[in-house]
């Protein structure tokens, strides 16, 4: 700031000195013109003396061909693998995140395609996150107790159901900006992630029904067994209930395991002497 300061006064101090207007009356001398370039000037001066913009110049050589023949990649990439797509997005940023301040830097090649390079980050992103929820759901584990595995499920259906519902409605909108930079989007994968909440949901009904025929195995075992048991089981039924409906819905359908499941399920809460 003290440069900058003194840099500008240098510049400028003639810049509000008074002169004699036609008339013979004082007034401040019209130099708005001068000023501007003397600002010019300043700030242009000091950008040179700038160790960070000196830096950005030495990376903009030092990098300059590695730069060249990713702006040439980059332009001509077109993919319609989702693999693909990644490990190029990979390979991209670990050129450019060797760069002080890569806009800086990039700016300094023209036609560089930065909104083809946005694209792609945004795609490489987008797959990699829908790429950990199929991961997530093909390994879910399926472990007792039925009420730690609902909630577990249940918050992370929560967590991804927002994001995956409004990936749906602009799936679309989406797909079309991707494909005008030869990205062709494979969208099939959000189907993918529904049949796989679909068996996550039969697992959680598979061993809600489990838990509920041992409890009763138990309770036939002894004399005089008490009501809460069976009462807590029905209701847990009843929530693996509404949890396999929730991903019925999200799903828009279910398979043929998840449709016997929730008829088994229903008669066994229908047929339970709590059940109102």
């Amino acid at each position: 700031m003290g440069t900058l300061y003194r840099v500008l006064k240098g510049k400028l101090e003639g810049g509000n000195q008074l002169t004699k207007s036609p008339s013979g009356r004082k007034g401040p001398a019209s130099s708005s013109a001068g000023g501007k370039q003397g600002m010019a000037d300043a700030l242009a001066e000091i950008t040179k003396r700038s160790a960070y913009f000196q830096q950005i110049e030495e990376d903009a050589q030092k990098y300059s061909k590695a730069i060249t023949e990713l702006k040439a990649a980059i332009s001509t990439f077109k993919t319609k693998d989702m693999a693909e797509l990644i490990k190029f997005h990979k390979h991209v940023e670990s050129i450019l995140e060797k760069l002080t301040d890569e806009t800086q830097v990039l700016a300094r090649f023209e036609g560089f395609p930065q909104k083809k390079l946005e694209a792609l980050r945004t795609a490489a992103a987008l797959g990699s996150k829908l790429n950990g929820v199929v991961s997530e759901l093909t390994n879910w584990k399926v472990e007792p107790p039925i009420g730690q595995l609902l909630d577990r499920t249940e918050r992370y259906f929560n967590k991804i159901k927002g994001d995956l519902d409004a990936l749906e409605r602009t799936k679309d909108e989406e797909s079309k900006k991707f494909q005008s930079h030869n990205i062709d989007f494979d969208f099939h994968i959000l189907v993918q992630i529904k049949e796989l909440m679909v068996d996550v949901s039969s697992s959680c009904m598979e061993l809600a029904l489990k838990e509920r025929r041992q409890g009763k195995a138990a309770e036939t075992a002894l004399t005089g067994a008490k009501t809460e048991p069976r009462m807590a089981g029905a209701k847990m039924l009843w929530r693996a209930f509404q949890f396999a409906f929730r991903v019925y819905s999200f799903a828009g359908g279910q398979d043929d395991r998840a449709d016997m499941l929730t008829r088994e399920l229903a008669r066994e809460i229908e047929t339970d002497p709590h059940h109102q």
